[in-house]
């Protein structure tokens, strides 16, 4: 009998996932490699627009999100040196969050998976904060550092 042989993890090309985050007030992209490596990560904030509200205006804020989220995405790509063709999943917040606001990522992120023929991955805002502990922290930008698990308080760098 033939023994097949078996890939060791240092064979396989590199898996990466671009990630598009909008459930609240902030426009998110990311490119991750093998789930724990950050290639880029982006945030367009919305804080100041929202300040004269004293908080997020969810009409505002999905608007503001469709103004910002290709120009996030492809800098998020630009600055992983990727390009789309070189992504194998697109993953995208599909709740909990601003009705207004997950539209808009989800509408993106489909549109991109459907026209690149990628798998499109939804992913649970919450859920995700919980899985942010296995990001290497040193790949990631201190400037993002609140993204990756600012509500989990994994924050600390090893």
């Amino acid at each position: 009998m033939k023994k097949e042989k078996t890939l060791q993890t240092d064979e396989l090309p590199p898996g990466r996932i671009l990630g598009i985050e909008s459930s609240c007030d902030e426009t998110a992209a990311a490119v991750v490699e093998n789930g724990r490596i950050v290639l880029s990560s982006l945030v367009a904030s919305q804080v100041e627009l929202h300040a004269k509200f004293g908080g997020v205006f969810p009409e505002v804020a999905s608007r503001q999100h469709i103004r910002t989220i290709y120009p996030i995405i492809k800098e998020a790509l630009k600055r992983a040196h990727v390009d789309l063709d070189e992504i194998d999943a697109i993953a995208v917040t599909r709740g909990p969050g601003l009705p207004g606001s997950l539209v808009v990522g989800m509408n993106t992120a489909k549109g991109l998976a459907l026209g690149s023929g990628l798998p499109l991955i939804g992913i649970n805002h919450l859920e995700a904060h919980l899985y942010s502990g296995w990001v290497d922290l040193t790949t990631v930008d201190p400037a993002n550092l609140h993204m990756i698990g600012s509500q989990t308080g994994n924050v600390s760098r090893h």
